[in-house]
């Protein structure tokens, strides 16, 4: 224990001390333009300073995307302080004991004057400026116009990027995990070049000040020298010159340095790859060198040219062009390689004992899956694609059922057969079908005497007879009467319909409580009082999930919560029993409007009775109705359901409340889009038209 304290204490000071380092230099520069600085010193600090200039252009050079170098902008500032204050400290130096001589500022400053100078301070002047010209008209200047154009356009496309991710989650083609990183991805990159955009300030300030700081050296040298120390205006100009340039050589060597990073990291693409081998194969193309090796050529041929000159270049360029050609071949040859290798890697992983729990685990409760013959639909951008289709149906279906429903995954199977597609929900697999991709879907809506050309099949939504036609016969099929629909709008109609008939299975109690947690914003109260003092967070996901298989949607949770707070039983099918009375007008105009009549199908009241009765003699848990009697009421429903279908009206099954659950079962297996009710669940002020009673002639 002593030891494991011993570590966890030594950590946490080697934290704290590295928290320090900044802020202590920070200061340690403040200080350095206020106390002198000894010239042994100045001379190690300005080494120091050429070694992290070199440093960073080195570090900018070997990134592979400018987001890897992302604390640049504070690096540069840094940078930028540490060089202004040796300019400063050096300055001091320089005016206070330059009249001793060229050695008074230390032997760095010393040896980049007499070195540039070389006996004539002109030329070291004009060597100062033609470095400064270059530092500040063409680098900084061009590096600020891209840092500018860049945040600019990252600023502006982050919006599109965030909806972007947004649909791709919706899609499901992103996990959470996945987009949030994605998110955070795009804001480290506008935050980065917004700040790029002011560093490159820096750049430009640092070289104006350099400048300026040469001038004022030479003038104050001069002033000094003469006025204070007694120098003619020849020794005072030889040595204050030599220092002045010296000083603002060592200066703006680092200057440049960190000018052309900045330059480096501004203008590299995002692709992630290394800035050598990009330059050198986009560059090493032998399409552009062998125009090269034959241009130097015919310079060479003209006369008054340097003919060996030009020639030995062509035959240079001539050889690159030739290595190029050969190392192309071998980078393909490398590529089926490695194409080879990692397609190995992978089998042997798939193969591998070692599994953790991501890999036998699933977290997507929606799945749509295709065979590779269906990519193209994934892949098409327009408004008809699949993963649009797929997006808008659950948006619509979430403002339906009342919650979000979870986003959904798409991918491509290629167990599945090329033109298969599977629809899997809460882990069961619900629908195994296929379509024809190229093809129309031609429903047949009625009788008719045409012919169409095609493979016959049944629509896999609803059952209907329907031929896989080509796209030519479209017109053709819709003058009789066939509903013709494409590939993608198949598939999507069958996910929608699979999608409402199992809401139920998509709520957990992550779910609920969220719902409970939005109404509690306006209703604190309600919520507080019911759960979980009165009903268990379990007991009331329960309800809602029974609410949502019998596709009822729970959106006005508010009147949900009130009528189960009411309610004396803590069974969960009379809960649910009175819900459906609380919500009776909501799930009615789901199929009629408020001044329609609601057309309905009852049972005969002797078959009910008797029903009734069998149901109280077997008492619950068991079946109360029987095998065969079953069988007949669902070759019955679905005769009414396909009649009501003629005239565009869902089939509507009301009923007692003892027999709704049961009998709503075998009606649901005749048309899963019908509705059984109680005629508790019917307002009274609700107009009711009978169309048919099942049994009366049985």
């Amino acid at each position: 224990m002593a030891d494991i304290a011993f570590v966890s204490q030594g950590s946490g000071a080697g934290k704290v001390a590295k928290s320090l380092v900044m802020p202590v230099a920070l200061i340690a520069l403040i200080l350095m333009m206020v106390v002198p600085v000894p010239p042994l010193l100045l001379d190690i600090f300005f080494t120091l300073n050429i070694v992290l200039g070199l440093a960073i252009l080195m570090a900018s050079l070997n990134t592979f995307r400018p987001l890897d170098f992302s604390s640049f902008p504070t690096v540069l500032l840094f940078a930028t302080i540490l060089r202004l204050s040796l300019n400063v400290a050096s300055a001091r130096v320089v005016l206070a004991h330059g009249h001793a001589g060229t050695d008074a500022a230390g032997q760095v400053i010393k040896a980049f004057g007499e070195f540039i100078t070389a006996g004539n301070f002109a030329i070291g002047l004009l060597v100062f400026f033609i470095l400064v010209i270059i530092n500040l008209i063409v680098i900084v200047k061009g590096t600020g116009r891209v840092s500018e154009v860049s945040a600019r356009f990252t600023l502006d496309a982050m919006p599109g990027k965030q909806m972007a991710i947004d649909a791709e989650l919706n899609a499901g083609l992103l996990t959470p995990e996945e987009g949030k990183k994605r998110r955070e991805e795009v804001t480290r990159e506008s935050d980065f070049y917004g700040s790029m955009d002011g560093a490159t300030k820096f750049v430009k300030g640092d070289a104006v000040a350099g400048l300026m700081i040469l001038g004022i050296n030479i003038v104050g040298g001069l002033i000094v020298g003469m006025v204070f120390h007694g120098l003619s205006l020849s020794n005072a100009a030889n040595v204050y010159t030599t220092l002045a340039i010296g000083d603002g050589l060592v200066a703006q060597i680092p200057s440049l340095l960190l000018s052309l990073a900045t330059a480096v990291i501004v203008t590299r693409d995002s692709s992630g790859h290394d800035l050598t081998d990009r330059m050198m194969r986009q560059l090493g193309g032998q399409r552009a060198w062998w125009p090269v090796s034959g241009i130097l050529c015919l310079f060479g041929v003209v006369p008054g040219m340097p003919t060996m000159l030009f020639v030995g270049a062509g035959m240079i360029a001539a050889f690159i062009a030739l290595k190029s050609s050969n190392r192309t071949a071998e980078d393909d040859q490398t590529k089926t390689i490695a194409d080879a290798a990692a397609a190995t890697q992978e089998a042997d992983a798939e193969n591998d004992g070692q599994l953790s729990i991501e890999d036998v685990s699933s977290r997507t409760k929606l799945l749509l899956e295709v065979g590779y013959g269906l990519i193209p639909l994934l892949e098409d951008d327009s408004k008809s694609s699949l993963v649009t289709r797929i997006t808008g149906i659950r948006k619509q279906a979430s403002r339906d059922f009342g919650f979000i429903v979870p986003a959904v995954r798409i991918r491509d199977n290629l167990s599945l057969e090329p033109s298969g597609y599977r629809v899997t929900i809460g882990g069961v697999i619900l629908a195994d079908d296929r379509v024809q991709a190229g093809k129309l879907l031609a429903i047949q809506g009625g009788k008719s005497n045409v012919v169409l050309r095609g493979e016959a099949v049944k629509d896999p939504t609803f059952g209907l007879d329907a031929i896989w036609i080509d796209p030519q016969e479209r017109a053709r099929a819709q003058a009789a009467s066939y509903t013709v629909v494409d590939p993608s709008t198949v598939i999507a109609t069958h996910f929608n319909q699979l999608l409402r008939q199992n809401a139920g299975d998509l709520l957990s109690q992550d779910e609920a409580q969220a719902l409970l947690d939005h109404v509690a914003k306006s209703s604190p109260n309600l919520v507080s009082g019911l759960v979980p003092k009165v009903l268990s967070l379990s007991i009331l996901t329960r309800v809602l999930k029974l609410l949502l298989a019998d596709q009822i949607s729970i959106s006005d949770m508010h009147r949900i919560l009130e009528c189960l707070a009411s309610e004396k039983s803590r069974e969960v099918d009379e809960l649910v029993d009175a819900v459906r009375v609380a919500l009776g007008p909501i799930i009615i105009q789901r199929v009629c409007g408020p001044k329609e009549a609601l057309s309905v199908v009852t049972l005969d009241p002797g078959l009910e009775q008797i029903i009734v009765q069998n149901a109280r003699a077997v008492g619950t848990g068991a079946s109360i109705i029987e095998p065969s009697l079953g069988r007949k009421l669902i070759a019955s429903f679905q005769e009414q359901s396909r009649v009501l279908a003629e005239s565009n009206k869902p089939l509507v099954v009301v009923t007692s409340p003892m027999l709704r659950r049961d009998l709503g079962a075998l009606v649901r297996q005749a048309a899963p889009d019908a509705l059984t009710l109680s005629f508790r669940e019917v307002p009274e002020s609700k107009r009711i038209t009978v169309v048919a009673v099942i049994g009366s002639s049985d």
